[in-house]
């Protein structure tokens, strides 16, 4: 072959690379800069998973939630992290979203190791503190869960204290608070580093007839994306759960991970893994009555101020991965 052949072949070769990359749909996403989301989506990004699933995945952090949702309203952004109580509050306000299942990992209720109390009944007089705010939806269940139980009111036989969770968890491990619910993942560093978990959120939700299984977190589209990229949103949906299964059953992926865990010990590393293996959802369906229950017992406890208009589940709220 001469040269100018070699040179013309190579030539070609970057050309039909060049078209085949442009031509892959890409799908931006904006998540929470420290998410345990990134967890997942680094997985995909350093396996490829999103271009063995037609589509290239652009991954921008953002310091909060409220900033990822005005980007995902302004049309900035195509994809964020919520939860599925958001979503359907959008549905039934007439915004057209989705949601793609992530994470079933909730929290609970931390207390210091040495501490008497054996159910919520001895937090009465304590100082809680929350993650999230009083519509968090932990809390609420939490309320429902000490009225059915013990026909306490949690709200007036305690004392709050409000806060992200960083400064909850730094609070709660000083020895300050008499009880803290936080996130999963800050829950699982209090418990590695010596409190111990009073009840599971989780536990509580069995106990009001709820479907622990129904993930709360996951990835929300737009529903005109969905339509204008069906292919892409399949693609999301299954690099997702390839991820997911690496993450469930390979050690040596987490010791990669783990530079971007901020897990201070081997106790904290631990336990994050275990917590992100445990909330990984099954692969099937949503089961939209239990999802509609859940919808309905946080609509009597938040009302308009957590749900808006939606007092039933909107039809369309779930992208039903495996369905």
């Amino acid at each position: 072959m001469t040269s100018i052949a070699r040179i013309g072949g190579a030539m070609a070769a970057m050309c039909i690379a060049t078209v085949s990359y442009a031509d892959t749909p890409v799908l931006r996403a904006s998540v929470l800069q420290f998410g345990t989301v990134n967890w997942e989506l680094d997985t995909i990004l350093h396996h490829e998973l999103d271009a063995e699933n037609g589509f290239s995945l652009e991954v921008q952090g953002v310091a909060g939630s409220s900033a990822a949702q005005i980007a995902f309203q302004g049309g900035e952004t195509d994809m964020i992290v919520s939860d599925w109580l958001w979503v359907a509050r959008q549905r039934a306000a007439g915004r057209d979203y989705v949601f793609i299942p992530y994470s079933k990992a909730v929290g609970g209720v931390m207390v210091p190791g040495d501490s008497p109390a054996q159910d919520l009944s001895d937090l009465a007089g304590e100082r809680i503190g929350i993650a999230g705010g009083p519509l968090d939806k932990s809390w609420l269940i939490l309320q429902a869960y000490a009225e059915k139980n013990y026909g306490m009111d949690l709200i007036a036989e305690t004392e709050q204290v409000f806060g992200a969770p960083p400064l909850i968890f730094g609070t709660a491990m000083s020895g300050d608070l008499g009880a803290a619910i936080n996130f999963w993942h800050f829950a699982a560093k209090m418990e590695a580093g010596g409190m111990r978990t009073l009840l599971n959120v989780s536990d509580a939700s069995i106990d009001l007839g709820l479907d622990p299984e129904t993930p709360l977190l996951g990835y929300v589209v737009t529903g005109e994306f969905m339509n204008e990229h069906p292919e892409v949103v399949a693609g999301l949906a299954a690099a997702s759960r390839a991820a997911k299964d690496l993450l469930a059953s390979d050690d040596a992926e987490w010791d990669r991970l783990r530079p971007k865990m901020n897990a201070d010990t081997d106790e904290q590393f631990a336990a994050l893994v275990a917590g992100f293996r445990a909330g990984i959802p099954a692969d099937r369906p949503i089961d939209e009555d239990a999802a509609g229950r859940m919808l309905e017992l946080m609509y009597e406890l938040g009302g308009e101020d957590l749900l808006g208009e939606a007092t039933t589940l909107p039809s369309g709220t779930f992208y039903n991965v495996g369905g």
